[in-house]
């Protein structure tokens, strides 16, 4: 499953209501930086998953 198939569950009124919180919660300045740091969490996130996935290679390997 990839990361954004739940997006195929939301309608176009459900994300609106879900930005508008957002930006309630959040304030305009602040999103451009929360969405930075879940860029740079996805990315290390993914970098990790890499590490482990080549280190259990190596390993199978002998």
């Amino acid at each position: 499953m990839r990361p954004t198939d739940f997006l195929a569950f939301l309608s176009g009124q459900e994300l609106m209501i879900v930005g508008v919180l957002v930006l309630v919660l959040f304030g305009g300045a602040k999103i451009p930086q929360l969405m930075r740091g879940l860029g740079r969490g996805m990315g290390e996130f993914k970098a990790g998953l890499q590490e482990g996935k080549e280190a259990m290679d190596k390993s199978l390997e002998g």
